[in-house]
């Protein structure tokens, strides 16, 4: 490790290793450290990103009196501990056992609990786990990006009537038979040469990386998201190919598809090639296999059991969900948006769509992405 390259952060933000966090030696980006006492927020991003994806607000929440912290997560950059084989153990990059590496995290910090757990993308759905499961740990959350639905609920009145065994979800097999075939991501994700399409992109890396976050930015003007119907292949076909993606397509062709002009690159200002630089760096080191890890958990069905021990539990602590008003990320779960604020969380005090951002909305609009989550803050303190 000692190897690698300086990081090129905000002079404000230092970076560093925590050892014995959950079996992981874990690569942290800290800002506000210079002052002991302060109240303190976790970081956790998503896919395919790193605690660099925080680097434009961590210092605005640092000079408003916060500890900030943003780990690389399990399966991610500079953390090291984990497996990253396909064949690997999956079990470890299980919801709760995420949930498990943020509160040893805390705790290797000197925290009994944190003024807010912040989650983007995937991010989210780890901050949703961690505010539902230790909520005097975890005593707000801001989800970004990623809305959450709730435990998933358990077989209910079936003494006199068993459950059936749940059958095989139709929409994957009547995606591929569509006029146009075609799959879903995570299923995608899901599958052994995932890692190898992209982590050996013929684009290489850096390219891969700049066609996937432009994609899903706010720069793709056809990112135009909007309420879908249902969870049927027809409606799910309305999604852009980086969600449900062309059947004989993998995802470095997909987004090799929509590589923007050299003008637009060397015109991005939230995203310069130097700070892209970074990312593809380090996803050219580790490959992209432990992210990958993270949906297959998902796509198995093999860890609902563990998480239907909180079915019917919401998210009680004071919430707010921000997203960019071009994200389709919002929508790609039919109903979720809603039953996020409808039934999932009893004490939601914002929900933003922030104009001029797609998926990477704190990274598109930092400056607006600050500004909510300091008045969440606030707002929620004063709940508290």
């Amino acid at each position: 490790m000692t190897s690698l390259p300086d990081i090129p952060l905000p002079s404000s933000i230092r970076s560093r290793h925590v050892d014995g966090i959950n079996g992981l030696r874990m690569h942290v980006l800290e800002a506000g450290f210079e002052t002991r006492g302060r109240p303190c927020v976790l970081l956790l991003h998503g896919f395919p990103e790193l605690a660099f994806s925080w680097r434009k607000v961590m210092p605005a929440l640092a000079a408003a009196g916060y500890h900030v912290i943003a780990p690389d997560q399990r399966g991610y950059g500079r953390t090291t501990g984990w497996d990253p084989s396909y064949d690997g153990d999956l079990n470890s990059f299980r919801l709760l056992n995420l949930v498990r590496d943020a509160l040893g995290l805390v705790a290797a910090f000197g925290y009994n609990s944190v003024d807010a757990v912040v989650g983007h993308d995937f991010g989210s759905s780890v901050a949703a786990w961690c505010a539902l499961v230790r909520p005097d740990v975890f005593r707000s959350v801001a989800l970004m990006s990623a809305p959450f639905a709730g435990p998933p609920p358990l077989p209910f009145n079936t003494a006199d009537a068993p459950p059936r065994p749940k059958p095989e979800d139709p929409v994957h097999r009547e995606l591929a038979a569509l006029p146009r075939p075609r799959k879903h991501y995570q299923w995608y994700y899901s599958t052994r040469q995932a890692n190898a399409d992209m982590h050996r992109a013929p684009q290489g890396v850096h390219d891969f990386l700049r066609g996937y976050y432009h994609h899903k930015s706010a720069d793709w003007k056809d990112n135009k998201p909007y309420k879908l119907q249902g969870w049927t292949a027809s409606e799910l076909a309305k999604l852009p190919t980086y969600y449900v993606m062309d059947l004989a397509r993998d995802m470095a062709e997909t987004v090799a598809g929509e590589m923007p002009s050299a003008e637009a690159i060397a015109a991005n200002q939230w995203l310069p090639d130097r700070e892209l630089a970074f990312y593809s760096a380090e996803y050219a080191r580790t490959g992209f296999q432990g992210g990958l890890q993270w949906y297959r958990c998902g796509t198995s069905g093999e860890f609902i059991a563990e998480l239907q021990t909180w079915s019917g539990r919401t998210i009680d602590v004071p919430s707010c969900f921000i997203s960019g008003r071009q994200d389709w990320g919002t929508y790609q779960r039919p109903g979720v948006f809603e039953a996020m604020q409808k039934t999932a969380c009893t004490n939601m005090i914002g929900c933003h769509l922030v104009d001029g951002a797609g998926h990477w909305v704190q990274q598109e609009q930092p400056a607006e992405v600050s500004r909510l989550l300091l008045a969440f803050l606030q707002s929620a303190r004063a709940a508290g």
